[in-house]
């Protein structure tokens, strides 16, 4: 328009116009998504490509992004694939895929699991299964019964050499045969025999993920159904759903519409059922759950196989397979579902208009959950830059702990180790819900059956999960079933954060500096015990397990003593003190104990900071010696404070250990006095004496009881009764509080609250000052020992009725242990269980207040 230009401008103007186009060229070049469909014959697969824009490659190009196949590939190429890529395909599928291996492998589950795996016909391997077969035959026969049985080759398709017969005794034994019972009542449409194609899309094996397409094929017969008969066993069109076998009829109907014809849609289906009253959302749970349960079934193989071919891979990492699998499933006449066989490479020809519609539906929106982006290859050739630096100069690694290092390095290194797996977790979980949400976008018509967003659901997979990974790997790929029941698997990410940060409190502390407060200001200390004190009549004790340190007042008379006793506050509650003196830098442990007999500590306060993630509950008390020959007066504080000072077996008999009997643990004029003592008492007792004194233990450990903070003797029993009536629901969160959230150190502390209980039983009933020399105190310290043996699993097999049992400690050693002593044991860990699962209760109940503590705090009494 502006005629005034030069000719100079305009020239000047097209040079710069050009580099334009040729940069827009350029980045359109570098952002294509390539696809390799070279081994497809299906036309639709390359419409859809074209739909998404891929760009198709030469047959050659192994590089592209997405590679198309027919049939099944070898793991070879599976092992040479990058980490960008994706090929149609899992291995190892093949186990529910071939009509043999699915038999074989359903009828190892249905003898675990017969009621979860009652969704296929009885089934028989050829020739390796014929003489059960023709047992099975004789019965029936004595019973005269006639049953149909369905003829088909172990890894035939498209109903090829398919044949029913009535008499099996006729039936030769011939290699790779499937011979299964004949569905004879199946749900009946216009008066045909139809069976359900249904598109299923495995997007991972780890973790496993499965959506089912709300959509399908609806495959009639093309005769009318009546049950077989010698008269119509040959008429195919009638038994025989497959549409290969009934396109060749010539009653067969195409019809362009989906409510017409010999082939319609589950749409269309559906509607059906909802116009006859029946119950949709059933039908489609019903299905969901075969196809889940079959999936269990293959889930050991085809991991151990993928973990086989990409051994570099780490676990949760993007799959570069994924599968389209097509089930096919027919109803009774009660709706049930059974399965009759899968498809790994089901047809998508598109002879009429519903398939173009359904089949286009199916392939389009797997596609767009499988998130297939230009920029994987290049994010991925980068992390192969950044790995290969770390591998080069260790970037990122934990350095190996070297021979002859001390307690404090160990210590460090163990809690490097964790923050590392821990972070690694972390990364995976956001990762994951990061394709979460891109699945929910980006869904369309499927629907995510696994994991399933129901709670309960999820649990029973789990369970049938863990179970076929018992089965299907027994005595091998060990390292993958430890992974498989990791509990870290199981976590969200807020747990994992909480971890975490008690790692690095955990770590400062070791590091000898002062903890950062996070969030919400922690209560710093708990109120003044004196008031209590004053009335010594309903004085009480309890346990507790805390990070802070602790501190013992007795009273207005020994203030002085007590102020300069608070200098020192580290104080170690293990009974080998100088074993685990270094447990003492990642928390101090507070151990009170209420009697409703005599009272052998008093109340304390105590101080430091308070942790977001509770781990062990400020108050987790135990009531001990209930029994009617206990004396009920308890003792002063001052009487209670000046036996401590006079006698070792007082001291002993505290249960919370004041600084003033741990500032000499035990020096030469306190084991000059006991020394003597204890030898003649003990040498004085005979074995008559010995079991009367085994006996009264016994009876004053049965009636110990752990005490919910705040709650009376009977709300404590119902809370650990609510737990373990709810077991299914509670297992997998104590298990993680257990076993994951726990240090060693923690772990100890929990089962110091029981021994230290018992400690006190055992000096009050058998009078000895220096009870460690005690038969019965080495036999009770080998049971929690074994309790605590490989960082709580001991424990944990007890709730499990699962690996070796603490029992073994005896039944392996030659030392010979008395009925009553074995009591004594047995109690014990009946204990350590309900107070696993009290500090577990007030530890979720403290989580869920703003400042993470109970709202009994500033009771003094606890």
């Amino acid at each position: 328009d502006n005629h005034g230009t030069a000719p100079l401008t305009l020239s000047s103007e097209l040079p710069y116009q050009s580099t334009i186009k040729r940069k827009v060229r350029k980045k359109k070049k570098n952002g294509v998504i390539t696809a390799n469909i070279a081994g497809t014959k299906y036309e639709i697969v390359r419409v859809v490509i074209q739909e998404m824009g891929f760009v198709k490659t030469r047959d050659e190009d192994e590089t592209a992004n997405l590679i198309w196949s027919d049939c099944a590939v070898q793991q070879e190429k599976i092992a040479e694939l990058r980490n960008y890529q994706r090929i149609n395909h899992f291995p190892g599928m093949g186990e529910i895929c071939r009509k043999d291996f699915l038999a074989r492998n359903m009828t190892k589950m249905i003898k675990s699991q017969p009621q979860e795996y009652s969704f296929i016909p009885r089934t028989w391997i050829f020739p390796a299964e014929y003489t059960q077969f023709q047992n099975y035959v004789k019965e029936l026969k004595k019973k005269r019964r006639q049953k149909t049985f369905i003829v088909k080759p172990a890894n035939g398709a498209m109903g090829h050499g398919i044949s029913l017969i009535r008499n099996g005794e006729k039936l030769q034994a011939q290699d790779h045969l499937i011979v299964q019972e004949y569905l004879d009542k199946p749900f009946l449409m216009e008066g045909y025999k139809f069976d359900l194609r249904v598109y299923i899309l495995v997007t991972s094996c780890d973790p496993l993920k499965v959506f089912l397409y709300h959509d399908g094929l609806v495959r009639m017969g093309t005769e009318k159904y009546h049950p077989p008969s010698d008269s119509n066993l040959s008429q195919l069109y009638m038994h025989l759903t497959n549409y290969s076998v009934n396109k060749h009829n010539e009653h067969f109907e195409r019809d362009e519409t989906e409510d017409k014809g010999s082939k319609r849609s589950i749409k269309w289906f559906t509607e059906f059922l909802e116009t006859n009253n029946l119950d949709v959302s059933k039908f489609w749970s019903d299905i969901s759950e075969l196809v889940v349960k079959t999936l269990i079934v293959a889930e050991p193989h085809v991991l151990h196989a993928y973990r086989m071919c990409r051994p570099g891979q780490a676990p949760g990492s993007d799959s570069v397979c994924f599968e389209v699998l097509g089930f096919d499933i027919l109803l009774d006449r009660k709706l049930k579902p059974w399965l009759l066989e899968i498809n790994r490479a089901p047809s998508f020809g598109t002879d009429q208009k519903i398939d173009y519609d359904v089949k286009k539906g199916v392939l389009l929106n797997a596609l767009k959950l499988l998130n297939i982006r230009t920029s994987d290859k290049r994010r991925n050739l980068a992390q192969q830059k950044a790995e290969a630096q770390k591998r080069l100069y260790g970037q990122g690694s934990v350095k190996k702990l070297l021979p002859g290092s001390s307690d404090w390095e160990k210590q460090r290194h163990t809690l490097e180790r964790r923050k590392q797996e821990l972070k690694e977790r972390l990364a995976q979980v956001r990762k994951q819900i990061s394709k979460e949400e891109h699945e929910n976008r980006h869904m369309g018509n499927y629907r995510r059956i696994y994991p399933p967003d129901d709670k309960t659901l999820l649990e029973k997979y789990e369970s049938l999960l863990a179970t076929a990974f018992q089965t299907f790997l027994a005595g091998r790929a060990a390292s993958l079933q430890r992974e498989m029941n990791n509990p870290l698997k199981r976590m969200k990410e807020e747990d994992i954060l909480d971890l975490l940060e008690q790692c690095e409190i955990d770590d400062e502390k070791l590091m000898g500096k002062c903890a950062r407060q996070r969030g919400p200001k922690p209560l710093c200390s708990m109120p003044e015990s004196a008031h209590s004190l004053r009335k010594p009549k309903n004085h009480s004790s309890d346990s507790s397990c805390d990070s802070g340190s602790s501190v013992s007042e007795s009273g207005e008379e020994t203030e002085k003593e007590d102020h300069n006793e608070k200098k020192e506050k580290k104080v170690s509650y293990d009974l080998e003190e100088n074993k685990y003196k270094s447990l003492e830098r990642s928390g101090k442990l507070n151990n009170h104990f209420s009697k409703e007999s005599p009272s052998y500590s008093s109340p304390t306060s105590s101080t430091g900071p308070i942790r977001r993630s509770v781990s062990c509950p400020r108050s987790i008390s135990v009531l001990t010696m209930q029994s009617q020959g206990a004396e009920q007066r308890p003792f002063s504080a001052k009487a209670s404070l000046q036996m401590q000072r006079t006698s070792s077996v007082n001291r002993s008999h505290s249960l919370n250990r004041s600084p003033s009997s741990t500032r000499f643990p035990q020096t030469a004029t306190l084991g000059t006095m006991n020394s003597s003592g204890s030898e003649s008492l003990l040498q004085q007792k005979t074995k008559e004496q010995e079991v009367a004194l085994t006996k009264e233990t016994l009876l004053l450990i049965n009636d110990l009881r752990i005490k919910f903070p705040g709650k009376t003797n009977e709300e404590s029993e119902l809370i650990i009764e609510d737990i373990m009536d709810n077991w299914k629901y509670h297992k997998t969160k104590v298990s993680s509080f257990w076993l994951v959230k726990l240090d060693s150190g923690k772990q100890r502390k929990v089962l110091d609250i029981v021994r230290t209980s018992v400690r006190a039983v055992l000096q009050h009933v058998w009078k000895a000052p220096d009870i460690e020399n005690l038969h019965l105190y080495r036999l009770f310290n080998r049971v929690f020992n074994r309790l605590l043996w490989s960082h709580g699993q001991g424990l944990w097999n007890c709730f499990c009725n699962s690996g070796s049992s603490w029992e073994t400690i005896f039944s392996k050693g030659s030392e010979v242990v008395t009925p009553e002593q074995l009591q004594c044991c047995q109690r014990i860990v009946q204990l350590c269980k309900h107070c696993l699962l009290v500090v577990y209760k007030h530890s979720s109940d403290s989580r869920g207040s703003p400042t993470g503590m109970s709202h009994h705090w500033d009771d003094t009494r606890y």
